[in-house]
């Protein structure tokens, strides 16, 4: 079972292009956001998002998993 909590933290990364943003805009460490990201790939199963210099990109599964967390939350 995938952890609301955690899909918030994708939601945010994939609106704010960055695990430091989303740590910043929900009062995490980066870390601590990188952490929650890698813990809900795992329960997915998937790969969610690429890193990509300073920010991410969503995979294919990411951006239906954002949509799917978006009808949750």
């Amino acid at each position: 079972m995938l952890d609301v909590r955690r899909l918030q933290v994708l939601r945010e990364v994939a609106r704010r292009g960055s695990f430091s943003a989303a740590a910043q805009a929900l009062a995490y460490s980066q870390s601590a956001v990188s952490q929650q990201i890698a813990v809900l790939e795992r329960e997915a199963g998937a790969r969610l998002v690429e890193r990509n210099g300073r920010g991410i990109r969503l995979t294919d599964a990411g951006r239906a998993l954002v949509r799917r967390a978006d009808a949750i939350v």
